[in-house]
């Protein structure tokens, strides 16, 4: 009875935790929608309510507006008149008391996180967490600056190791960077790693032997 109880679980778990997921990113999406409606009301005219209301009650309307959104965004983000006036709305937000804290600081977080050419969680590595001897991963997010590296002799990686099972919270460390062991492991096997608190254990990644000159016969 244990055995088929345990068998049952490993196949209905992962898709009860997908499903889970999905709506909670779905509910939020259609939250920020909704909301994008509500503050409508107050704006519209009394005339608008009706239809205001027939879109709230339409399922799933919401992601695919705000998905919609996103692409617009997107498209206006990358050219060069949509670049110019992000820039000005930056530099209007970056002038309001309290607001241009939290914006700047989360746009800098998200510019470096996000960046293509950023190196910002494109590495998984090992170090000696919480204390020698005892190993974690960790993720490079980049190089300590600031007054910080002034005090820090010699090279020093920023990593942030992730908690588990929620690899949404965890600890900024600074620490040597000849402390710090190169993984090959992807960032993506090292999160499903971490998640499943070592038990989906990544493939095995051996990198390529060198190649061995053969030495040639000698001619006469």
């Amino acid at each position: 009875m244990k055995k088929y109880l345990i068998a049952g679980l490993l196949v209905w778990l992962p898709l009860a935790i997908t499903i889970w997921v999905l709506q909670a990113a779905l509910g939020l999406l259609d939250g920020v929608f909704s909301w994008f409606l509500n503050a409508g009301k107050a704006v519209l005219p009394a005339a608008a309510e009706p239809a205001i209301d027939l879109l709230l009650k339409i399922p799933g309307l919401g992601v695919i507006v705000m998905l919609t959104g996103l692409l617009i965004t997107g498209v206006f983000a990358t050219n060069i008149v949509g670049q110019w006036w992000l820039r000005q709305g930056s530099r209007v937000l970056s002038k309001i008391p309290i607001v241009k804290s939290i914006y700047s600081s989360v746009k800098q977080v998200s510019d470096t996180l996000f960046s293509s050419s950023g190196n910002a969680f494109r590495e998984a590595v090992l170090v000696q967490y919480p204390r020698s001897g005892s190993w974690t991963i960790a993720f490079v997010t980049g190089r300590p600056g600031g007054e910080a590296a002034l005090h820090l002799p010699g090279e020093y990686l920023s990593v942030y190791v992730p908690t588990t099972p929620n690899p949404t919270s965890g600890f900024f460390l600074m620490v040597p960077r000849s402390d710090v062991v190169v993984l090959q492991m992807s960032v993506d096997e090292a999160l499903k790693y971490v998640i499943s608190m070592g038990v989906v254990a990544p493939p095995l990644h051996v990198p390529p032997a060198p190649a061995i000159a053969v030495a040639q016969p000698a001619r006469n």
